[in-house]
């Protein structure tokens, strides 16, 4: 085959991909907190908050970016207020808490990218005969697809109106921890009802989940 053909095919394989990868994602179905092994219930305030770790390849395949493989863990986050009154997660701190006692702040786009390696950024080239100029792939993980999943999937609601449910991702860098999940709890305060009081903390134990899991591939 003549150079002339193979060129028009590589660039159509590399568009297709593209577009492939720039499809639209939806978000998993809002359900309640309750409905998750890793949730507390504070019955007397009429509020529930879940926590999902997204920790599997198979369920990673939400989003663009292989944020396990660079040391981030995605948590789905659920917050139900079965109350009467909203209640204001507008000053909420969503703290993923380490065995130690560490206290670690989701993280934004640009931290995530910092996490990626040089390589990964830089992507890489398909290489043509008779010395042609290599055609530049686009790279694994794109500033683009970063920035895309988080204005997807990141949690946003500040407010939770009565009897409904909030939900949506956070992403944390675990990247230290040998075993994220093991030990760790989720800590949230500064939860907010309708007249400015502060909730009761949460503090939700991910070995709830690893248990539930673990009993599921029994």
């Amino acid at each position: 085959m003549k150079v002339r053909n193979v060129l028009p095919l590589l660039l159509v394989a590399v568009v297709v991909a593209a577009g492939a990868k720039d499809k639209p994602r939806t978000p998993p179905p809002v359900e309640p907190a309750t409905s998750f092994p890793a949730v507390e219930v504070h019955d007397s305030e009429k509020v529930a908050i879940a926590v999902d770790p997204y920790d599997t390849k198979e369920k990673e395949k939400l989003f663009r970016v292989d944020y396990l493989s660079h040391g981030v863990m995605p948590i789905r986050l659920m917050v139900t207020n079965n109350g009467d009154k909203p209640i204001s997660l507008r000053d909420a701190r969503i703290l993923f808490e380490t065995p130690a006692g560490d206290r670690i702040q989701a993280a934004e786009p640009e931290d995530v990218e910092r996490l990626m390696t040089k390589k990964e950024r830089q992507g890489g080239e398909i290489p043509l005969p008779n010395h042609l100029p290599g055609i530049h792939l686009k790279p694994k993980a794109s500033n683009k697809d970063i920035e895309a999943d988080f204005n997807d999937f990141e949690y946003g609601a500040l407010v939770v109106e009565p009897h409904t449910t909030q939900a949506g991702f956070l992403f944390y860098d675990v990247s230290q921890l040998t075993d994220p999940l093991k030990g760790s709890s989720m800590y949230i305060y500064k939860v907010k009802n309708a007249k400015g009081g502060e909730l009761f903390y949460f503090e939700i134990p991910f070995n709830k989940y690893l248990k539930s899991r673990s009993s599921a591939m029994n």
